[in-house]
C-alpha cells in the first residue's frame, strides 16, 4: 500500500514530483541534475529515495534502461509490473491486463518455482512511430 504524499520524506517527495512530471522513464543521474537546486546533492540521496518509492509502489524501475517511471496507479498487482516500450521513441506504458496477470501468477518453472514477483518489459513500435 502506497504512502500518502504527506508521509514521504522531503527527498522522496522531490524525487517523486520530478518523476511524475517526466513523460518518459528517467535515469537517476538525470533526476539528480534536475533536482539538485532543491537540496539533493549526492547520488545516494536519490537512490535512497528511489528505493523507498519502489518499495511502496509509487515508482517502477525499467530494468533494460536502468531508468525509473511513476506508477500509473492502476497496477493490477503490487508484485509485478508489465511495460510496453517503443523501440523508436522510448514511450513507456504500464500494462494492466487481468488475463495476463492471472497467467503469470500461475507460472512455475521446471523445478516448481512459483513467481513471487516480476518486471516484464515488452518491446515494439508505438502507433505514433509506425506512421
Amino acid at each position: 500500500m502506497a504512502l500518502r504524499n504527506k508521509e514521504l520524506s522531503k527527498n522522496q517527495k522531490i524525487v517523486l514530483d520530478y518523476i511524475q512530471k517526466c513523460k518518459k522513464p528517467v535515469k537517476a543521474y538525470s533526476i539528480l541534475s534536475n533536482v539538485n537546486k532543491k537540496g539533493l546533492k549526492a547520488p545516494p540521496q536519490v537512490y535512497r529515495a528511489l528505493d523507498k518509492l519502489i518499495e511502496i509502489g509509487e515508482v517502477h524501475k525499467i530494468e533494460s534502461q536502468n531508468s525509473y517511471i511513476a506508477c500509473n496507479s492502476t497496477c493490477a498487482t503490487p508484485r509485478g509490473t508489465i511495460f510496453s516500450i517503443c523501440k523508436s521513441c522510448d514511450k513507456t506504458d504500464e500494462i494492466s491486463d487481468a488475463k495476463l496477470f492471472k497467467f503469470l501468477s500461475d507460472v512455475k518453472d521446471m523445478n516448481g518455482l512459483s513467481l513471487s514477483g516480476y518486471n516484464l518489459e515488452l518491446f515494439g513500435t508505438c502507433s505514433n512511430c509506425k506512421d
